[in-house]
């Protein structure tokens, strides 16, 4: 049974200079290398089950997370998860307005186009798992307990009356949560996905899952690194600097 499973996170696949870009011809690349050499993706549910069980997986599986709903995820990610059989989870910022159409699509974040509903309900539909990022995608430790709450379930809610699906799984804006929002998120999900930078582990709490951010595989060389030893320990080395950066960001 493998002890250590990599969640790797992507948000909009572009060739853009941002924390939150990932070359798209180096995720068809990386898909298609991964794919050949016997690599399976897990949903996260899945995942999530196998850990409570115990049960065994693959040293060779892995799961893929998108946040906020970029429309780059249906352009440039899904035909490439199609191509491959992959599967993935879109973790969806929704916003606060009702669904007028199906060509609706979510609200901009960080000047981007964003998903329509109607091709997250054609994701949906061929295997691509939902989860929920709050409306509007606030940093939640810094809000009232009441609001926090509408952000948490309110985008919960919008996804299943949509589209007429549960939805299990949860991440948390920019990573950041406490207690009180662990607990919140808690009531209404099965899980919920940090951004501690590390791999997932048989004793990983199920409401703060690490990941593995592919701002830290952004070129072929780094890329190539997941199907190598080396892979835990450069991540483990790049989360000990992160930790030490942001700790120094808040004094």
């Amino acid at each position: 049974m493998a002890h250590l499973l990599p969640i790797l996170t992507f948000h909009a696949l572009d060739d853009q200079r941002s924390v939150i870009s990932f070359p798209p011809e180096l995720f068809r690349r990386g898909m298609a290398q991964l794919h050949k050499m016997g690599y399976r993706t897990l949903s996260l549910l899945e995942t999530i089950n196998c850990f409570r069980a115990g049960k065994p997986f693959s040293d060779q599986s892995f799961v893929i997370t998108f946040d906020d709903g970029y429309q780059t995820v249906y352009e440039q990610a899904f035909p490439t998860l199609q191509q491959y059989g992959m599967s993935a989870i879109v973790f969806l910022t929704v916003g606060e307005k009702e669904v007028a159409t199906p060509t609706h699509r979510l609200p901009s974040l960080n000047g981007r186009s964003m998903l329509s509903w109607n091709e997250i309900e054609e994701m949906r539909r061929l295997g691509i798992e939902l989860g929920a990022h709050t409306l509007t995608h606030p940093d939640l430790t810094r809000l009232p307990r009441e609001r926090t709450e509408v952000e948490i379930y309110g985008s919960k809610k919008m996804i299943e009356n949509t589209l007429g699906v549960p939805v299990s799984c949860f991440a948390y804006p920019y990573g950041r949560y406490n207690d009180r929002i662990r607990e919140l998120v808690q009531q209404h999900f099965s899980c919920a996905c940090s951004d501690k930078l590390d791999f997932m582990r048989v004793h990983s709490d199920p409401y703060a899952i690490e990941r593995v951010d592919a701002y830290y595989l952004r070129t072929d060389r780094l890329f190539d690194l997941i199907w190598t030893r080396m892979f835990p320990s450069y991540i483990q080395v790049r989360g000990i600097f992160r930790r030490i950066r942001r700790a120094i960001q808040l004094n």
